[in-house]
């Protein structure tokens, strides 16, 4: 997958992050993020590409839940990027966690601060 910041593509990047999440495909959930990505979630900070896989891989609660995403949304951030011409795209995914058994665990909302590298950040809000 090109890994330019492209807003035509955002929601498919968006969409490729919950698919590798959700099947434990960390290869690829890597190729996704940018060396310096940071996560922001209401219980904790997760630092860097590397700690963050780790963190999915190998410490998270419950690996046995997915993402349904209801809708993306993109835009162009404050700083004038168009995401055609290197500035960075603001993306946001609506939706719910699922535990293995489909009962809803939570509702969130995702933004996704997409960048020539990948993703370099994300904003965690649930409920």
């Amino acid at each position: 997958m090109d890994r330019g910041n492209s807003g035509t593509d955002a929601p498919a990047r968006v969409r490729e992050y919950y698919r590798a999440l959700d099947e434990h495909d960390y290869d690829a959930l890597a190729a996704l993020l940018a060396p310096a990505f940071v996560q922001e979630r209401p219980d904790l900070t997760l630092a860097g590409r590397d700690r963050f896989v780790q963190f999915m891989r190998e410490e998270r609660p419950r690996t046995d839940t997915t993402h349904a995403v209801d809708a993306v949304y993109v835009a162009a951030s404050a700083s004038g990027g168009d995401g055609a011409t290197g500035g960075q795209v603001e993306v946001a995914a609506r939706g719910r966690l699922r535990t293995g058994d489909g009962e809803t665990m939570a509702r969130f909302v995702d933004v996704f601060s997409l960048g020539d590298n990948g993703f370099e950040r994300l904003d965690t809000y649930t409920q």
